[in-house]
C-alpha cells in the first residue's frame, strides 16, 4: 500500500525575540478520490521565540497527522530545513546534542519523535514572496501572536 502524499507549510512569528509568538500550519492531501483536503493549525503563546514558532508550526502539522505519510514540509526556516537538509539534528544528536550548546532541544526532539514512522523530505521557500501557502501560514502565524494567550513555549 502507497503512502498518502501530505504537504506541511509552515511559518512561525513571534512579536519580540523573545515576546509574545504563533505559528500556522495549512496540511494539503489528496484523497484516492483525487480531491484535495486542506487543514490549518494554528496557535499563540505568550513568551517564546521566532524559532521555537518555527518548529511548533512543523511540530503541529505531523502531530496531526494518524498514519505513517509520505511528507514534504515547505517553510521559509533556514533553520528548520537546514537542519534537516544540512544534517545538523544527525551531528548534534551524535554530539549528545553538543553538550549543550543546541538551543531548543526539547523541540527538536518532540519533531524527531513525530517524525517516527514518515517518510519525509524538506523545501525552503523564500519568506514573504506571493508563495500562497507560506503567506497563509504567516497570517495565521502572526494573527495567533497577536491573540497570544497561551502558556510559555
Amino acid at each position: 500500500m502507497s503512502l498518502t502524499k501530505v504537504t506541511i507549510y509552515s511559518d512561525g512569528a513571534s512579536k519580540g525575540n523573545p515576546g509574545p509568538g504563533g505559528y500556522g500550519t495549512v496540511l494539503k492531501y489528496k484523497d484516492p478520490k483525487g480531491e484535495i483536503h486542506e487543514l490549518e493549525l494554528t496557535e499563540g503563546f505568550k513568551e517564546t521565540t521566532n524559532n521555537r514558532m518555527e518548529l511548533m508550526g512543523v511540530i503541529a502539522g505531523f502531530e496531526a497527522l494518524n498514519r505513517p505519510c509520505e511528507v514534504l514540509v515547505v517553510s521559509d526556516s533556514k533553520y528548520v530545513v537546514d537542519a534537516f537538509r544540512e544534517h545538523w539534528v544527525d551531528s548534534w544528536k551524535k554530539t549528545d546534542w553538543k553538550k549543550g550548546t543546541v538551543k531548543n532541544i526539547d523541540l527538536w526532539e518532540r519533531l524527531l519523535k513525530a517524525m517516527e514512522g514518515h517518510r519525509v523530505s524538506f523545501e525552503w521557500v523564500k519568506g514573504h514572496a506571493g508563495h500562497p501557502e507560506n503567506e497563509r501560514c504567516d497570517t495565521l502565524a502572526s494573527t495567533s501572536a497577536e491573540k497570544a494567550n497561551g502558556e510559555d513555549i
